[in-house]
């Protein structure tokens, strides 16, 4: 059985590949300290399940490295049939408080929801604590940072299975000018409560 922690304030993010999700949840963690936040990837235990039941190097797929790029469509494959039979799977393990030290800290940011179960899972789960936040970027941005469009990737529901989704709590653009991104992460700090920032 996982155990689940009560946090209390939850970001779930989510954006397409090459948007820099990374890059803003380690803004967003700095202006809490990382002993307060801590950051939690969904694709972490997919990545470390996958990785075990194909003989890879776990860690290698966890870089952006051409290592994780070679599996990366079946990794997804993999991933999307196993959340079919169990769509809160890689949620309840990816927050586990006996599997990660971040579940311990009282703000969490979830860099990576792919799919509308994974916020109906936060929702339900934390439905006081959750805000929803979207990282877009433009696709020359992107194309910058390296991103180029690959089929069976970033047409899958890995990649696509929020794009239609509306209820988003923020929407940060990061095309790159830090102090626009400052500014709306400030703007995002400043509309929840105190008691979570303290």
């Amino acid at each position: 059985m996982v155990h689940m922690a009560i946090p209390e304030l939850v970001f779930v993010f989510s954006g397409k590949r090459k948007s820099g999700k990374d890059f803003v949840a380690s803004l967003l963690q700095q202006n809490f300290t990382q002993s307060r936040c801590g950051i939690m990837r969904l694709s972490e235990p997919l990545k470390k399940q996958y990785a075990l039941e194909n003989k890879l190097a776990y860690e290698q797929l966890l870089d952006s490295s051409s290592y994780k790029e070679k599996f990366r469509a079946d990794m997804i494959k993999w991933g999307e049939e196993k959340r079919d039979k169990e769509p809160d799977y890689f949620c309840r393990l990816a927050t586990s408080f006996r599997l990660t030290s971040e579940a311990n800290k009282p703000i969490w940011i979830i860099s990576d929801a792919r799919r509308p179960t994974d916020i109906e899972y936060f929702h339900r789960n934390y439905p006081n604590q959750v805000r929803t936040v979207r990282i877009i970027a433009d696709e020359s941005v992107r194309q910058q940072r390296g991103f180029h469009f690959v089929a069976g990737v970033d047409d899958a529901v890995s990649e696509c299975g929020l794009d239609s989704f509306q209820h988003w709590d923020f929407i940060i653009t990061n095309n790159g000018d830090a102090n626009q991104l400052n500014s709306q992460i400030k703007a995002m700090i400043q509309s929840i409560p105190l008691t979570a920032k303290l």
